[in-house]
């Protein structure tokens, strides 16, 4: 079985929205010490929309996972795993909450085509 090294949750927003991802994911990092990335207002790799990096080791899944359920107040955050597997972790160990969007893997895919 692959180790878990970490979590990325990556909350989803749009211009409507960009304030109350900032909330959010300042509280996340506040609450939990979570390291919160930037707000990118445009696309960024496999994501679909703008969204917004937390990043937090496996100990804390247990407490930031719920929380983030409860308050991210109808955004959609989409959680994966990190295993030095890219492409499995964002296609086949995802967790969402809210909208399954679409993501671009085809970055993921030419990497593990390359690698084999």
């Amino acid at each position: 079985m692959a180790e878990i090294t970490g979590f990325h949750a990556h909350v989803y927003f749009d211009e409507a929205t960009v304030e109350q991802a900032r909330v959010v994911c300042e509280a996340a990092a506040e609450r939990f010490g979570v390291t919160m990335g930037r707000l990118h207002e445009r696309p960024v790799g496999p994501h679909p929309r703008w969204s917004c990096q937390l990043a937090f080791p496996p100990a804390l899944f247990g407490e930031v996972v719920p929380w983030l359920a409860l308050e991210r107040n109808g955004l959609t955050v989409f959680i994966h795993p990190e295993t030095g597997d890219e492409l499995g972790d964002h296609r086949d160990r995802a967790i969402w909450m809210g909208e399954m969007l679409p993501l671009n893997l085809t970055m993921f895919e030419a990497k593990q085509t390359a690698s084999s």
